[in-house]
């Protein structure tokens, strides 16, 4: 297996602790599971929708936990032993999915219709973290400096 030497980038970024952390951990990957299939599409600038194919899960079968940037969609199929079956084509098995979310991204809803799970997510960035202009001043004095506390003392 080959290995990536990250400390670079460690150098020249700030605050993406999280993100190399995730691409040095190989054990948090996942083996490839297509089933339930789902798809991902962005609705609008800050908007994401899951759509899985969840055909014969009832509602109470469904799990939805959101933790801090993951998301998991799990379901459990109740076992219907009664039944002798000549052929089983339909998938019953029970499935969890795991969605790394990235960071303020919360989930707005979910509903099951027609054995789709449609999940709607959105980036909601707090009004402290968006970009904000920085006005620069001339002159001998900052324009911006106060004095918190504790009092001036002679020069």
């Amino acid at each position: 297996m080959r290995t990536f030497d990250l400390s670079p980038l460690y150098r020249s970024s700030i605050g993406f602790d999280r993100i190399l952390g995730l691409l040095e951990n190989p054990a948090r990957l996942q083996t490839v599971d297509n089933w339930p299939p789902y798809d991902i599409a962005k609705t609008g600038e800050d908007a994401y929708r899951i759509s899985m194919a969840v055909a014969g899960f009832a509602q109470d079968e469904l799990e939805i936990i959101q933790e801090p940037n993951l998301l998991v969609v799990s379901g459990v199929k109740a076992e219907d032993d009664k039944a002798e079956y000549l052929h089983r084509g339909i998938a019953g098995r029970s499935f969890t999915r795991r969605f790394e979310l990235a960071d303020h991204v919360k989930v707005v809803g979910a509903k099951l219709e027609n054995g789709m799970l449609t999940i709607d997510l959105e980036r909601d960035i707090p009004e402290e973290m968006k970009p904000r202009r920085i006005d620069v001043v001339t002159g001998k004095t900052p324009a911006a400096s106060k004095q918190i506390e504790g009092k001036k003392q002679a020069a």
